[in-house]
């Protein structure tokens, strides 16, 4: 039987990798939901069924499926430009 991969060897889906990065900036954003409502505030915690989002000292919990677009208010990088170099 083949080997499982390794925790460090496995890929940070892409999902996970830009709320976690909007995370740790503090990078206020807007979260359109599929029917129409616009939420705004800094995402504070994400699991994989929901975004914990905080904006005036409230906290709300967006479920993931309701989400239809996440539109940060600043540039986001997700990968270091030394990493993106050597994809190319």
């Amino acid at each position: 039987m083949g080997e499982r991969p390794k925790m460090a060897e496995r890929t940070q889906n892409l999902q996970d990798l830009f709320l976690n990065t909007v995370r740790k900036s503090k990078n206020p954003l807007t979260i359109f939901l599929i029917n129409g409502v616009k939420l705004t505030g800094i995402v504070t915690s994400f699991d994989n069924f929901c975004v914990l989002l905080r904006r005036d000292g409230h906290s709300q919990l967006v479920y993931k499926h309701a989400i239809s677009t996440i539109m940060p208010s600043q540039p986001v990088q997700l990968y270091d430009a030394e990493e993106s170099n050597r994809d190319s």
